[in-house]
């Protein structure tokens, strides 16, 4: 503010109005919270001694491997001995849950919507354990619960899974039958690939493909 007097001009300093201040504040509070299509930050399957198994992480909030694995071995000492499903942890949203031997962890900002991540999470938990009971079928039988000798096993499946459900930290899909077909559709066409020309040129007779008299002999 500026005023005239005898002695020539005086300029007084003056404060925003709290109101101002405030309104600011909204704004930029506005700013960091718009509604974003990134929504994961990562995705984290740790076994039973926070050891990791599988890692994927969407932006640059931990550049480097070390930093990934010290924040790995931060929420797995935060979480793993607690019964709630949801943490704030480092300024993020962590949902998680276990099964036997393995913890799933889904991460998304402080801001983020923790039903968003726990429909991610719960797809990505009931997708894997509808294809690892699939794929133990003529092994072990059929399981419940995703467990770490399972999982290691069918890796490829997970990579496959996650990929369809997100791409980038963007969510493509929530529904885990969505998934699993899609992830089926997608291993069968490798395996085609796969197979020799001569097999799709001449393919065997339609006895040495039925399995199911080996099963009664």
């Amino acid at each position: 503010m500026v005023r005239r007097g005898g002695g020539g001009l005086h300029v007084k300093k003056t404060r925003p109005l709290r109101s101002q201040v405030c309104l600011g504040r909204q704004r930029m509070n506005a700013i960091i919270q718009e509604p974003s299509l990134y929504t994961v930050k990562a995705i984290l399957i740790l076994d039973n001694d926070g050891d990791r198994l599988f890692a994927k992480y969407y932006d640059d909030t931990y550049p480097s491997v070390k930093e990934q694995k010290a924040f790995e071995k931060n929420i797995f000492n935060k979480t793993h001995r607690t019964d709630s499903e949801i943490a704030l942890l480092e300024g993020l949203t962590v949902v998680y849950k276990s099964s036997i031997d393995l913890y799933f962890y889904v991460i998304g900002s402080s801001y983020e919507n923790e039903l968003m991540l726990m429909a991610v999470l719960n797809c990505l938990f009931d997708s894997l354990s509808q294809m690892l009971s699939f794929s133990l079928l003529f092994s072990w039988g059929p399981r419940k619960n995703v467990e770490k000798r399972a999982l290691l096993e069918n890796m490829e499946g997970l990579f496959l899974a996650v990929d369809e459900i997100v791409d980038g930290g963007v969510i493509l899909e929530s529904d885990p039958q969505q998934v699993v077909h899609r992830v089926a559709l997608r291993v069968s066409r490798n395996v085609f690939l796969c197979i020799p020309a001569s097999i799709h040129k001449h393919p065997p007779e339609p006895d040495l493909l039925d399995v199911s008299s080996s099963w009664g002999s």
